[in-house]
């Protein structure tokens, strides 16, 4: 036979086999004892503007690419990272940061104290970092290794802003390509974003504190069903999933249950609709400005139900937004909740009657009829407004609930119900809930609540040490009088703590002893350091 034919027989078989693994979902090449691919959706996502911390990317998380000057310990203290020390003057208006000397950028560029100033500052500046920097005035530079930072007001939830922003190099960074290709002093250096699948990172070798394991991390941004197809392919190491997937099995891999902080809720427009507007979207809802119906939502709502069905059994019923792991945790904010014939009494007694038995009661001509928004990309938070909806039927108040993308729901934040999802180590952003001027300065607070008690809780904390402040955070919540619990003002319908679910490699050890308790958002690397590979991947 011709060896040109025979040639040709023998790549058409090899194409044939090839077209085959594809067609059967193993197109993905294979990886080595030391490389990482994570479908880590729930790590901050994609980032539209790239992995730039200033404009976002990784917010509570760890950055992987950047240093931080202080990181999170499992018991939720901080250590240094890139800070060695730091102190605070008496009133927490001035804080003092001395940094590692020597510490290189991954363009073997030093890093020193002008990267740290120019970095808070450019965050402060810019406006579009997360972080609540509205107390911070500026940060200097004192000499190489030292940074002062000064605020305008009392403030000793700033330390928790040290641990959240990751360094850039200021001789370098240009806020509009910086995102696409970021230079660093973290664990790992960029090496690639395929935009829409994945970004690709290497160990990075002048990293100064303990190196991981592994000298290639692949991210891919696969989520949901995409995510648990991935594991069920054997594509990746950790797949991130929902809850919804949290009972499956997948061959060769385990299911890790993390302990988390992120708590879904609903917010409330606590103001009635006089045509006032913010950001072109409508303010204010003539049925939630009733507390009478908050309160009835709050008490009729059966959140251990919502945690048995919406949130698959691994729920956590919460009332305040606070998860009850926190120091700040109130146990008084709890209620027995899932009480129909109360809800109808708090109803009953402010009026809102059915008087034409169409099932929704009305007050005044206005029906109790509400939307809820949810992201459509969540399948939790549509679970969890879909029973909401269902359980409020049963004491008159019809709910709709929507799925749609954040850029349609933002529309509708002021004036409708809208999920959320909350969950933070500074208790601060609780100021962003329920902080009265935050309406106005655009850091939150969706539902324009206003309660002058409960602002002077916040402000006390502000001034005290961190750890003496966690009472007034947590009277924030309910001071015997008044708070933002269903005791209280029912300024939201908080419904449950969630955990976050991950398929891991059997081949994997993610080291759960040393993980962090887990924020709003994720943070399934902040603990890399420690993780191995305790055999060789199944190929």
């Amino acid at each position: 036979m011709d060896q040109k034919y025979i040639i040709g027989i023998i790549a058409v078989i090899i194409i044939a086999i090839i077209g085959g693994a594809i067609f059967m979902g193993q197109s993905s090449p294979e990886r080595a004892d030391d490389e990482l691919v994570v479908a880590a959706y729930s790590h901050g996502g994609e980032p539209e503007s790239g992995f730039d911390p200033i404009l976002g990317w990784n917010y509570l998380a760890e950055p992987l690419i950047q240093s931080t000057l202080l990181k999170m310990t499992p018991d939720m203290n901080y250590r240094n990272d890139l800070a060695t020390n730091w102190t605070a003057n008496s009133n927490f208006t001035e804080y003092t940061v001395k940094i590692r000397d020597g510490v290189k950028f991954t363009d073997n560029t030093t890093l020193d104290a002008e990267d740290v100033a120019f970095t808070y500052n450019e965050a402060k500046n810019n406006g579009t970092s997360e972080l609540d920097f509205s107390n911070f005035i500026k940060a200097t530079a004192v000499d190489k290794t030292t940074v002062k930072f000064e605020l305008n007001q009392s403030d000793s939830s700033f330390v928790d802003k040290l641990a959240y922003l990751g360094i850039v190099p200021s001789d370098s960074y240009n806020n509009e390509t910086y995102g696409s290709n970021p230079i660093g002093s973290g664990p790992y250096k960029f090496v690639q974003w395929d935009k829409g699948q994945q970004v690709i990172l290497e160990k990075n070798p002048d990293y100064y504190g303990k190196q991981p394991e592994f000298n290639k991390l692949t991210i891919l941004f696969a989520q949901n069903e995409a995510a648990f197809n991935a594991a069920k392919n054997k594509e990746v190491d950790v797949a991130a999933v929902p809850l919804a997937y949290a009972n499956e099995t997948v061959d060769g891999y385990t299911m890790e249950l993390l302990d988390t902080i992120d708590v879904r809720g609903i917010s409330f427009p606590m103001t009635n609709n006089t045509g006032e507007m913010k950001d072109d979207a409508p303010v204010g809802n003539n049925v939630t400005a009733d507390k009478a119906v908050r309160q009835a939502l709050n008490y009729g709502i059966n959140r251990t139900a919502i945690a048995e069905g919406a949130l698959n059994g691994f729920g956590y019923p919460n009332y305040d937004g606070v998860s009850h792991s926190l120091p700040w945790a109130n146990n008084e904010s709890a209620i027995e909740d899932g009480n129909i014939t109360k809800a109808k009494e708090l109803l009953n007694a402010s009026g809102w009657k059915d008087t034409d038995g169409d099932g929704i009661v009305e007050k005044n001509g206005t029906k109790a009829s509400l939307n809820v928004y949810y992201s459509a990309s969540a399948p939790e938070r549509q679970a969890i407004a879909v029973m909401i909806s269902e359980q409020a039927k049963e004491f008159g108040i019809e709910i709709n609930a929507t799925g749609a993308e954040w850029d349609e729901i933002y529309k509708h934040e002021y004036s409708d119900l809208v999920v959320w999802g909350y969950g933070s180590t500074d208790p601060s952003t609780m100021k962003g809930e329920y902080y009265s001027s935050s309406f106005t300065d655009g850091i939150g607070n969706p539902g324009h609540y206003n309660n002058s008690v409960v602002d002077a809780h916040m402000d006390k904390a502000m001034g005290m040490d961190r750890n003496s402040s966690f009472a007034e955070w947590s009277a924030a919540s309910w001071d015997g009088s008044t708070g933002v619990s269903p005791k209280g003002d029912a300024a939201w319908l908080w419904a449950g703590e969630i955990k976050y679910g991950y398929f891991v490699d059997e081949s994997l050890n993610i080291s759960t002893d040393t993980a962090l308790i887990q924020p709003h958002g994720g943070d399934i690397f902040g603990n890399i350091y420690d993780w191995t590979r305790v055999s060789s991947i199944e190929k």
